[in-house]
């Protein structure tokens, strides 16, 4: 059992959202790992950055994805940072990735870069160019295809993955 597709990207770039639309389109499930993280938790994702720190979080999101990537066959969304992690990529390697990419000023537009962002708190966009230097080479590296969700709707974002991943709607 493998997904469909699995979602990457940074934070607010619209894995959740692409996801469930995909999912739809394509007629099938729909998990999102920071979903499971929070559900298995009992907690927020930024509590488990100021409780236990980013090390802790990273090991709880590392064993997320392997469980989700053995049990899920539909559309998979990954948290931003989970490609960070070299055993995680491997996993990724044979699976169809999808990309969804933006720049700076769509990320302010969409998330505000606000606290609620425990690896944003400070000058956040200083740090999340920083984050995307430090990061984007390992999504592009692991990627199927890459869509810029720049200036998009969801769906049209949505009909660029469709085609550029070459998958019929159901």
């Amino acid at each position: 059992m493998s997904p469909v597709v699995v979602l990457v990207g940074p934070m607010g770039v619209g894995k959740s959202t692409v996801g469930r639309l995909l999912a739809e389109r394509l007629a099938t499930g729909y998990r999102d790992t920071d979903d499971d993280i929070v559900a298995e938790q009992g907690r927020a994702i930024a509590e488990i950055f100021v409780d236990e720190g980013e090390a802790a979080f990273r090991a709880i999101e590392k064993a997320a994805v392997s469980r989700a990537l053995a049990q899920h066959d539909g559309i998979l969304a990954l948290g931003g940072g989970s490609i960070l992690d070299e055993d995680t990529r491997a996993l990724l390697a044979g699976q169809r990735v999808l990309y969804l990419s933006m720049d700076v000023e769509e990320a302010v537009k969409r998330t505000g870069l606000n606290a609620a962002r425990p690896l944003l708190a400070v000058n956040p966009r200083k740090q999340w160019r920083e984050l995307m230097e430090a990061r984007r080479h390992l999504y592009e590296s692991i990627a199927t295809a890459v869509v810029a969700t720049d200036g998009r709707t969801p769906e049209e974002v949505t009909d660029i993955a469709l085609d550029a991943l070459e998958l019929k709607e159901a």
